[in-house]
């Protein structure tokens, strides 16, 4: 490449002029393609990776987990309950559409009714337009997390969502797994359209070249996701050659994939539990305490994470990992097989009984290895287990049902706190509020939902700190969940991608900002 020629377009590039030097097309292949193309119908980590790819947040958790604005450029705190967000000018949607607060607050009353999202703003009591750049988020009380709720705010075209589709259909409806408009059509701020999508097939993007944010540097004009659910498969298609990007990367081929040449490796710590939910409404034995206790300390967490993770995870005694204001240092996996039998004994089960178990087989690193090792560890003290595994496509839709008698979940907390493992994973279900909407345990208790609340309106870090804490503590001895393990995270890119900058630990890569070097 003539240096000329580079230094031109380098200094076009600095001038704000969009120049694809090396303009490339990538093709990235995960574990599975996202579930739909509604941000708002699942609350899952594939369709959050996808709302990144053709949406903006207003917000944006950066790599080393501070706050970036994106839609909103700036924000200030009113009051204890009110914070202020300044839009961006300028921005427009892949349809022409300029972006403005009505779109924002059209979002904002979609997210409502969702039944998966809503339960995360439950504590406002509303976002209001001040003007065509600026609105306003109010809790209901004072409330610590609203920089990090504005993560989750990603301003749909109101204009191109609304009105009735050909068959007379609402174009905003928010059905599951129903093939909706919203879930079959997009129109975000984006740095890539939707040009095609084959379900377990591929989704095809293009570079959207009125993007906003001509500072992304990134050179690809097109974006391929290819689903390869088989881990040895998803590192020989990057070894040779047919993809440029894989993720996960699982434990059992990381070592060959870091003696590969051209090929970088790497790595985040997260914060996703991975835990299995005890429905005490379809097994009654579930809703003994005595029975729960004796599920965890038949589950050897420790084993799994060694045999089965490689040591690339860390074994789980509680929701909360080390850092955040939960956790409790003492609260570890407990294996104790002699106690278990004990406490089935002393509940009446000493013989055992029967659970349904449902698991994702490529949603989870290693899931279904790890369903398969409970459900060996769960059989020496008679609980005998009919396990069935599916791809996540299939999986959520029989989550949702709450039918099972065991459910693997993984969750990642979305407000970087505490609070929100208990709101959806614990607390007392309420469609009508969302809180504890993937609580399919059936789990009650009326002391963790009063303590969940008042530590939503405590604004002291260090009494705020302690009411978690108390939780942890009651959940770990009511066993109201069965924990495993928080994942690590990995990934590969060929050596000419810049995937060590645009991965992190929240598993949310920013694609926009991916680069091809010469």
């Amino acid at each position: 490449m003539n240096k000329g020629f580079t230094k031109i377009a380098a200094a076009l590039f600095a001038a704000g002029i969009s120049f694809n030097l090396y303009a490339a097309n990538i093709t990235v292949a995960l574990d599975a393609d996202p579930e739909s193309l509604d941000v708002y119908e699942q609350l899952s980590g594939g369709i959050l990776q996808f709302a990144h790819m053709s949406y903006d947040p207003l917000v944006r958790l950066t790599k080393d987990m501070k706050f970036e604005g994106r839609l909103a450029e700036s924000w200030e705190q009113l009051d204890a309950k009110t914070v202020r967000f300044h839009l961006r000018k300028g921005v427009k949607f892949h349809t022409g559409n300029p972006f403005t607060a009505d779109d924002v607050i059209w979002t904002y009353n979609r997210i409502l009714k969702s039944e998966d999202y809503k339960g995360l703003y439950e504590v406002y009591e509303g976002m209001k337009k001040v003007d065509d750049f600026t609105v306003d988020l109010v809790a209901k009380v004072p409330y610590p997390l609203a920089l990090q709720n504005a993560t989750y705010i990603f301003p749909m075209d109101s204009k191109f969502y609304t009105g009735k589709t050909e068959d007379g259909k609402d174009k905003a409806e928010i059905v599951k797994a129903a093939g909706t408009y919203a879930a079959t059509h997009v129109s975000g701020t984006g740095p890539y359209k939707v040009v095609t999508r084959e379900q377990g097939v591929k989704l095809e993007l293009e570079r959207n070249a009125d993007y906003w944010d001509k500072a992304s540097g990134s050179n690809v004009d097109k974006l391929k996701i290819v689903p390869i659910k088989e881990d040895a498969t998803r590192v020989a298609a990057l070894l040779s050659g047919d993809v440029d990007m894989i993720a996960p990367v699982a434990p059992n081929d990381q070592d060959r994939v870091k003696k590969a040449a051209n090929v970088k490796f790497v790595t985040e710590p997260s914060d996703r539990i991975v835990l299995f939910e005890m429905n005490q409404k379809t097994q009654p034995a579930f809703a003994d305490k005595r029975v729960r206790q004796a599920v965890n300390l038949a589950v050897n967490q420790n084993g799994i994470v060694e045999k089965i993770m490689k040591g690339f995870a860390t074994p789980a005694g509680q929701l909360s990992p080390a850092g955040y204001l939960g956790h409790v240092d003492d609260l570890k996996p407990g294996y104790d097989l002699t106690k278990a039998k004990a406490l089935m004994k002393e509940a009446g089960y000493d013989k055992g009984f029967k659970v349904t178990m449902i698991s994702t087989n490529n949603r989870y690193i290693n899931d279904a290895k790890i369903a398969q090792a409970v459900a060996a560890m769960l059989s020496k003290i008679n609980i005998k287990v009919e396990l069935k595994t599916m791809p996540k496509a299939q999986y959520w839709p029989e989550f949702d049902k709450c039918a099972s008698d065991m459910q693997i979940i993984g969750w990642q907390s979305d407000t970087v706190d505490s609070g929100n493992y208990f709101e959806y994973l614990v607390q007392t279900r309420d469609d009508k509020t969302g809180k504890g909407q993937y609580n399919c345990g059936g789990y009650s208790n009326a002391e963790v939902d009063k303590l969940i609340a008042e530590s939503n309106a405590e604004v002291d870090v260090a009494k705020r700190s302690e009411m978690l804490k108390k939780i942890e503590k009651i959940l770990a001895d009511d066993a109201a969940v069965l924990p495993i393990q928080w994942q690590n995270l990995a990934w590969a890119g060929k050596s000419k991608l810049n995937v060590d900058e645009i991965v992190n630990g929240r598993d949310l890569p920013v694609y926009g900002n991916l680069k091809v070097s010469e």
